[in-house]
């Protein structure tokens, strides 16, 4: 069989597409199955559950005291008691105990009075059935407790108990067979990371597809394997279609190139649905049937994956054992900048998500599919329609919510330069107080105070220069947020120089020296602190951004600057010493500079913000920052600026 390009003849609508796949399949729902009670937990019933006996099954003492006939106790009061005689007249009982024989009413233990070992006394009467549970008063033989459709919740096991029901008939689990592809992919399990080389991609969609199926109540087995080969790969769908799964998915090989082979697969052995969707990311997605089982191409690029998978292949799951679909909370977010989307194509936006002045404001993650990240980083998801440009900046748009309200509420967003601390930060201020966290958006110092100015954030991270007298941020607060009073607030000092990989191969000495060797540059974006400063220091060398070989490329973190070095991709970067050690690369210091937190004075009393506070002048966050080097804490937490003061330490 030879391999040729697939093409997206007719990509379809999510709407379309799902239309298409319950057409033909949403009739299909799995076998009957006979479970013990205790062990059906988030099954459906496929036949109603009829109770056996009644609940409770005999009259039931409600409270610890005696049983009596109510008649003899009428007439009892304060002025006139009665007294009883246990043994007699009066049973003592015990909450559950089985009502005696010629008895109909409780008294509580509470209001009687004690005698002596043979007589109490009352002083007031009981009615009939007073503090008794009567036979079938929660549930009565024959009654119906749920019909056939109904999920079995930790409530229903004991109704169905209590009903005398142990086992019940329900819908089987689907069985799902999740192949993997790829000639580049390695196994978790049997490789080690310092094995790995360029090219080699670490499998892991077949555990999160894994986990998927079973969150849509599915069991799964996963395939070895299989490298870009298409009989192999046909060969695998066809022995599964013939046994005993219910649906399959292939990951990877359902784009366009020349060795993706699901569609060839598929169609060779059964028939092709559709090919493509205009959603992003997820766009390549594919599925058909072969052997009547339905049959997923899966695209390979993880976010791709779980999109894919959550729009199409969990609903059918879902459907098949007649559960209902997944609940999915949503809230109404502002973004705090302009989102621009390509028309034609539905987009799924990570974004995270905090609540500022009561109102939530959200960020968008980069668009990446193969960004696993910014799911686990976002708190929510906005759906941007596929007839729309984009949404404009403080649009209110829904987002489905992938946190906690309350979790989101007690999260301080934190917008502007990137810093390695704010990670420790993150995790550090969970051990002081485990329902605050750090949400951080990497958008430059200027961008952070912007963020401020409009509202959209708690606080800015910011080490903003001013050329004219040496000070950090001072000047551009003044400048900037003249408008409202904030607190500056240092976090840290820290050294930025020059990263270069290990060794120095080229022996860069100074920032001049990128001009004199012609090397490539990786910059920082326009509006961050280390822009600026890179900036000032070709101005004070008599440089301009024409002498540097990729000024005018950049990236928003000191990580991704020494990623970029560490890849051979350029020579040089300018960023934190902390980013050099983490990737084990060279480092030539250009200055020590400050590190502060720029934060709002409506905020900084709140409890959220204090308890930020004190952690970072706890001696476990210094002692973490401090380890990972190029960074001093003598100044951390010190309040610099505030409301025109200036604090010259």
């Amino acid at each position: 069989m030879n391999s040729k390009r697939n093409v997206y003849l007719d990509m379809k609508s999510i709407e379309e597409a799902k239309k298409i796949l319950f057409e033909h399949f949403g009739h299909m729902v799995t076998k009957i199955e006979t479970l013990d009670v205790a062990n059906a937990k988030g099954r459906v019933l496929a036949k109603p559950a009829v109770a056996a006996v009644s609940s409770p099954n005999f009259h039931a003492a409600a409270m610890d005291g005696i049983a009596v006939e109510a008649k003899v106790t009428f007439g009892a009061s304060e002025e006139v008691p009665i007294t009883l005689s246990p043994g007699k007249n009066a049973l003592w009982v015990n909450t559950g105990h089985v009502m005696p024989e010629g008895t109909n009413a409780v008294i509580m233990i509470e209001h009687l009075n004690i005698i002596d070992e043979k007589s109490v006394e009352i002083e007031a009467p009981v009615f009939p059935w007073q503090h008794v549970r009567k036979m079938g008063e929660d549930i009565v033989a024959t009654q119906l407790l749920f019909p056939r459709g109904h999920q079995i919740n930790s409530y229903s096991l004991g109704a169905l108990l209590s009903g005398g029901i142990f086992t019940v008939d329900v819908y089987k689990q689907p069985k799902v067979l999740i192949i993997p592809t790829g000639s580049e992919l390695k196994q978790w399990h049997e490789i080690r990371i310092d094995q790995l080389k360029p090219g080699d991609v670490v499998e892991s969609n077949s555990s999160v597809l894994g986990g998927l199926c079973e969150d849509h109540g599915a069991q799964f087995d996963r395939h070895p394997m299989l490298k870009d080969n298409i009989e192999n790969i046909k060969r695998a769908v066809e022995t599964a279609a013939k046994q005993d799964y219910d649906l399959i998915c292939i990951i990877g090989g359902s784009s366009a190139g020349s060795e993706d082979f699901a569609k060839p697969v598929i169609s060779s052995l059964g028939e092709v649905y559709v090919h493509g969707i205009t959603m992003m990311p997820g766009k390549p997605i594919l599925f058909g049937k072969v052997f009547d089982t339905p049959i997923f191409g899966i695209p390979g690029y993880p976010v791709s994956a779980i999109v894919a998978f959550e729009q199409f292949t969990g609903p059918l799951l879902l459907k098949m054992q007649k559960l209902p679909e997944r609940e999915i909370t949503k809230a109404l977010v502002s973004p705090a900048r302009k989102i621009a989307s390509k028309l034609g194509q539905e987009e799924f936006l990570r974004v995270k998500i905090g609540s500022v002045d009561g109102q939530l404001m959200s960020s968008q993650l980069p668009r990446g599919s193969g960004s696993i990240t910014t799911l686990t980083e976002a708190d929510g998801i906005i759906r941007i329609p596929r007839n729309i440009e984009g949404i404009s900046e403080n649009e209110k748009v829904q987002a489905q919510l992938l946190r906690p309200l309350s979790s989101i509420e007690n999260t301080i967003v934190i917008t502007g330069s990137h810093d390695n601390t704010l990670d420790l930060l993150a995790d550090q201020i969970k051990s002081v107080s485990g329902n605050v966290s750090i949400s951080s958006s990497h958008v430059g110092s200027m961008g952070g105070l912007m963020a401020v100015k409009k509202g959209a954030c708690h606080m800015a991270g910011a080490h903003l220069l001013d050329p004219e007298d040496g000070s950090y941020n001072i000047s551009y607060i003044k400048k900037y947020l003249s408008d409202q009073k904030v607190w500056l607030v240092n976090l840290v000092m820290r050294d930025q120089g020059l990263i270069v990989p290990r060794g120095n191969p080229e022996n860069i000495q100074s920032i001049e020296d990128l001009k004199n060797k012609d090397l490539q540059f990786i910059n920082r974006q326009p509006g961050s602190g280390t822009r600026i400063l890179f900036d000032y220091k070709l101005k004070i060398l008599g440089l301009s951004p024409d002498d540097i070989q990729g000024y005018e490329n950049d990236e928003y973190t000191h990580m991704s600057v020494a990623v970029s070095v560490l890849s051979g991709r350029v020579d040089a970067g300018l960023g934190i010493q902390a980013a050099a050690r983490a990737l084990d690369l060279d480092f030539i210091p250009v200055v020590t500079e400050e590190y502060d937190l720029v934060i709002p004075d409506r905020f900084y009393k709140t409890r959220k913000i204090q308890v930020l506070l004190e952690t970072i002048q706890t001696r476990g966050f210094q002692d973490r920052v401090m380890s990972l080097g190029g960074y001093s804490t003598q100044n951390t937490g010190e309040v610099i600026y505030t409301s025109g003061e200036f604090n010259t330490r």
